[in-house]
């Protein structure tokens, strides 16, 4: 049996246990075989050399991420503590720091959090269309707004467009009350939510007014050619197949576009098909077209997301079963 004492001094503790110890008890789950005990700014590591050895390095990660960023939640703990990947083990290592997409207000910065994520990154850097395709809080929405403020910022694009299907059932805006924008607001909020994590909110309505920034439903990008733009389709699973034509075929000249989806969370009425699967299918083999499936493992919200997408993720493959039997 060895032990080893690991300082802390470099962040704040209670970052790193988590309140009511959280983290710490995640961190002794990982390592069942380990005697885990805290006080003050040290760790007290009881076991094995080779446990030991395991655990100071997944313990390593995590106070360097904390160093980097000041906050982790109990989710990203535990995707550092389970990452055997090598991928996951390269993102967190951080290899790249300079790797921030944008800089938001008050000094926030914003980058790809999970190695799916990295990779949407990277796809878009080799082509001008990029489908990223993952259950609801895996970041798809977020980390394309941040591709799409970074490629403004850097004069790469003169405009930014973010759209979605407004309402599930065909768009129809009528029977809401308001006016255009006051109908359209609702469903479009994600991806202000966004904006106003990456823009100073002066600067954010300057860009609004100017339509430097343009933020609109699906039926609204009907007959135009969007040149020069980044170009967001968010919920595309709520868009039929020839929404979804005419949404690629405005793209013009010096344009990037992202198309976001989750399949498992399609609200057209039943008799509508999403376009979105069929998409994927007939353009994954086309160059210039890059293709990001995003899971459980990229959820960045609430720790208990990531359970419930798996319960539903169980449960369809049970009703699948049902209704198909294999003969």
């Amino acid at each position: 049996m060895t032990d080893v004492i690991i300082n802390l001094e470099t962040i704040n503790p209670i970052d790193f246990f988590g309140v009511n110890n959280s983290k710490l008890d995640i961190l002794k789950k990982k390592f069942p075989r380990l005697k885990i005990l805290s006080r003050g700014t040290q760790l007290k590591l009881s076991g094995t050399p080779e446990q030991i050895a395991a655990a100071k390095e997944k313990i390593r990660l995590a106070v360097q991420y904390l160093e980097r960023n000041g906050h982790m939640s109990d989710n990203y703990m535990e995707q550092i503590l389970g990452g055997d990947d090598e991928t996951v083990i390269d993102h967190f290592m951080d290899r790249n720091p300079n790797e921030v997409l944008v800089f938001g207000p008050n000094g926030k910065t914003v980058r790809a959090r999970t190695p799916n994520q990295k990779k949407m990154v990277q796809a878009l850097d080799g082509n001008d269309i990029v489908f990223a395709i993952g259950p609801a809080g895996t970041g798809k929405t977020y980390t394309a707004v941040a591709l799409a403020v970074r490629a403004l910022k850097n004069k790469q694009v003169k405009k930014i467009i973010l759209t979605r299907p407004a309402v599930e059932a065909g768009e129809s805006l009528g029977f809401l009350p308001g006016d255009l924008k006051e109908k359209i607001d609702p469903y479009l909020r994600p991806l202000y939510d966004a904006l106003d994590d990456m823009i100073p909110a002066d600067k954010l309505g300057y860009y609004m007014t100017t339509r430097t920034i343009e933020i609109a439903p699906l039926a609204y990008m009907r007959g135009r050619t969007l040149d020069n733009a980044f170009i967001i389709l968010d919920e595309a699973q709520n868009a039929t197949d020839l929404q979804l034509k005419m949404f690629l075929t405005r793209i013009g000249a010096n344009a990037k576009a992202i198309i976001t989806g989750d399949v498992s969370q399609i609200d057209l009425p039943p008799k509508v098909r999403s376009g979105l699967e069929k998409s994927v299918r007939i353009l994954r083999h086309i160059d210039g077209i890059g293709h990001i499936e995003l899971d459980e493992e990229d959820v960045v919200r609430h720790k208990l997301v990531k359970q419930i997408i798996k319960a539903y993720e169980k449960e369809a493959a049970h009703e699948k079963e049902r209704h198909h039997p294999e003969k």
